[in-house]
């Protein structure tokens, strides 16, 4: 059936991209500047797995470009995350906290260390991680032990670390959930994988936690193919994080000597080469993005569709532009309408508290959470 309404949103989101037939993706990669000179220089060097100048260089430019003091790039955005919580010192048996409205990465890294997600409620207005649901968890059912450390009064279990994320690039509080966590001794873990080239407070995402994560998937601002990077104001912490993803291999000129268990996490050459390439167009991608934000949020005001903004004190990158409308019912239909018309629309994740392997966590009450999951759709949101 026919919707005057929708068909509009079809045609603008068309004229956006001048893409009056075909497919309109959600996300998709820009190649602009000397992603080809960079990788074909890479290729030519022979360096193309994980020894070469590229990989120091794009660790480099991240550092510089979010204020990171280290920066350690990796395969993808998971395995970072994995890797950030294990530097963080979590062990099986932990808990960790996070948010539900969330990509599933984030609860599979906490599970590869083997300890357990436990889920707090999200703001509404940043889609991240609620610091009053967070210390109202914590002030009910939690208390100090040995160490000073955080204890769940139902499980026994160390709280070791919480896992805010930046949802769809916009900002969380992220200053004031620093804060909770310093006062329970709990580490925090940013997963700022879809927000590089957001801030908050002026501050770039990724750099208030103990330690921070970035990805650069094929449908992220920045784009390695695959590929992560590690953030973090410690040396030492840094330090070990290269010796781990190189799988703990103590430097010799020909022995092959380890003396941990390591990951075969390293981010490759002929990757870090796309990602410097990438790197020199970032400024240009944001203004885009945010330019793209302006036009969505004055076409959905004239229509009475309510369009997702930057929270407060924020300056996001946009990643995926959202929309909320009244209930699940008119989110599937409007999803349907939508792909079967050639315009690529998604929902929000399904809560990781509905998904059978975290079914079985603990979890706060999560109204803000399912109402953003019944409502929310992601429009297509690529560099114009």
């Amino acid at each position: 059936m026919k919707n005057t309404l929708w068909d509009d949103i079809i045609s603008f989101v068309r004229d956006k991209y001048n893409k009056p037939e075909g497919l309109v993706p959600l996300h998709e990669p820009r190649f602009r500047g000397n992603e080809r000179k960079y990788v074909l220089d890479c290729i030519d060097t022979t360096f193309v797995s994980s020894v070469g100048e590229y990989v120091g260089r794009f660790e480099e430019v991240i550092a510089a470009y979010t204020g990171s003091e280290y920066a350690v790039a990796v395969v993808n955005g998971t395995s970072a995350l994995h890797l950030a919580l294990k530097l963080a010192g979590v062990e099986s048996g932990d808990e960790v906290i996070t948010q539900p409205l969330t990509f599933i990465a984030t609860a599979n890294a906490i599970a590869y260390t083997g300890a357990r997600p436990l889920f707090t409620d999200i703001d509404k207005d940043t889609l991240g991680l609620s610091p009053s649901c967070l210390e109202e968890f914590l002030e009910k059912n939690c208390h100090r032990g040995d160490g000073g450390y955080t204890y769940n009064n139902s499980t026994g279990r160390r709280i070791a670390a919480c896992v805010p994320m930046h949802t769809f690039g916009h900002p969380c509080r992220i200053d004031e959930l620093r804060a909770i966590c310093d006062r329970y001794c709990i580490v925090l873990v940013e997963d700022a994988a879809e927000s590089l080239g957001s801030f908050y407070k002026e501050r770039h995402t990724g750099t208030f936690g103990h330690l921070g994560i970035l990805s650069f998937n094929g449908n992220k601002i920045v784009t390695t193919g695959g590929g992560g990077m590690i953030l973090t104001g410690d040396r030492i912490m840094a330090q070990h994080a290269k010796h781990l993803t190189t799988q703990a291999k103590v430097p010799h000129r020909w022995e092959y000597r380890h003396d941990e268990t390591g990951y075969n996490y390293r981010l490759t050459n002929i990757q870090a080469a796309l990602g410097c390439a990438q790197m020199e167009m970032i400024t240009s991608f944001v203004e885009s993005k945010r330019k793209l934000a302006d036009s969505y949020r004055s076409f959905f005001a004239s229509h009475g569709v309510e369009f997702f903004i930057e929270p407060a004190g924020a300056t996001s990158n946009y990643w995926l532009n959202a929309i909320l409308l009244s209930g699940r019912d008119e989110r599937d239909a409007f999803l349907e309408y939508t792909n079967d018309r050639g315009l690529q629309t998604r929902p929000a994740w399904d809560l990781m508290t509905t998904l059978p392997m975290f079914s079985d966590c603990q979890s706060a009450p999560l109204p803000n959470a399912k109402y953003i999951a019944d409502r929310l759709v992601n429009i297509p949101s690529s560099v114009i």
